[in-house]
């Protein structure tokens, strides 16, 4: 029996991830029957490929998802909230990348590797939810480990790439390396203070626990992935002059022991994720070995001696593609063949 194929909307299409769902639809070959592109007046009749064709890119308006099954939001929240709802009125299922729903409590917020079985309850809002990329690749890791342990408290500090920022951070970090080689001073927009040769422990806006908004939904998130609210996160998130990829150091304590070897077995037996932790070797993981891979990789995993029942590891992922683009892509494919067959 062949498979059911569906239109397909990108709102967000010209930008960064927006650009890169349409590449991971191509690659993991989503059924699509028709791929329509949305974005901003500026961006109208802009030609982006699909599958060797081009497709002009429309106006992102509340009129546009006309026939719509499901629509693929990458236009930030401000657009989410505007839009998402219209998409929804018109019969789609729209799948979100921005925080706008993750916590709202009707919106199924998804990694499918943890719990694709929340997916069903989209019908409630007609809204899935994409999680915050960090919160993404440290869930990948502490599902195996929550599952047969039980965690009750995370202790976390990210590095996180300027690809994190958007494109145009991207290049000042590559402006600043020319600029450094050439003698000239280092130009600052797109972050506060100069990113190459410096550390910025400070992603998104603080809040007035003192904690930024960035590190309360990896606490946040987490307890509604896992539904478990006695689950306590605390995060130090912290920009890095890295390209791509997101490294994150985790400290677990939990109810029951997890030795580093059981730890090595329960997380290589895992979906989506590999263990490659060979200090001997001086084999962990590194974000220019992640980078531009859907797979997330754990190492340096071993017993926290400071406390009973402690253990601590590295996980690094491409928050671009399993941290957006390809988690959302991963949400659309269950929705296709679970749920919008009939």
């Amino acid at each position: 029996m062949s498979r059911k194929k569906f239109t397909v909307a990108i709102a967000g299409a010209t930008g960064a991830v927006g650009e890169l769902l349409i590449q991971v639809l191509e690659e993991r070959n989503f059924p699509v029957g028709e791929m329509i592109y949305l974005a901003s007046s500026r961006s109208v009749g802009r030609k982006l490929k699909w599958r060797g064709k081009e497709i002009a890119v429309r106006e992102l308006t509340k009129d546009a998802f006309e026939g719509v099954d499901i629509a693929m939001f990458s236009a930030g929240g401000g657009r989410s909230v505007e839009f998402a709802p219209a998409a929804v009125e018109a019969g789609a299922v729209v799948v979100d990348n921005s925080s706008a729903f993750r916590m709202e409590p009707d919106v199924p917020l998804v990694v499918p590797e943890v719990n694709a079985e929340d997916i069903g309850d989209y019908t409630k809002r007609g809204i899935i939810a994409n999680p915050n990329c960090t919160t993404i690749i440290m869930i990948m890791a502490l599902k195996p480990l929550h599952d047969y342990g039980k965690i009750k408290r995370v202790v976390v500090s990210s590095y996180q790439s300027t690809s994190g920022a958007g494109a145009k951070a991207m290049e000042e970090l590559m402006s600043q390396a020319r600029s450094w080689a050439a003698g000239d001073a280092l130009e600052v927009s797109a972050f506060p203070y100069p990113i190459l040769f410096n550390l910025i422990p400070h992603i998104d806006d603080f809040t007035e626990n003192g904690y930024t908004k960035e590190e309360m939904k990896m606490h946040n998130e987490t307890r509604k992935m896992l539904h478990d609210d006695d689950i306590q996160v605390s995060a130090t998130c912290v920009r890095v002059p890295v390209l791509t990829a997101h490294s994150e150091a985790v400290y677990i304590e939990s109810e029951k022991e997890i030795t580093p070897d059981k730890a090595r077995e329960l997380i290589s037996a895992a979906p989506g994720i590999e263990v490659l932790d060979d200090p001997a070797q001086l084999k962990y993981p590194m974000p220019i070995d992640v980078a531009g891979g859907d797979t997330c990789y754990v190492g340096r995993i071993r017993k926290d001696f400071s406390t009973a029942n402690g253990l601590t590891f590295w996980v690094v992922g491409d928050q671009l593609r399993k941290g957006a683009a390809t988690n959302a892509v991963q949400i659309a494919e269950v929705l296709a063949a679970e749920y919008l067959q009939g």
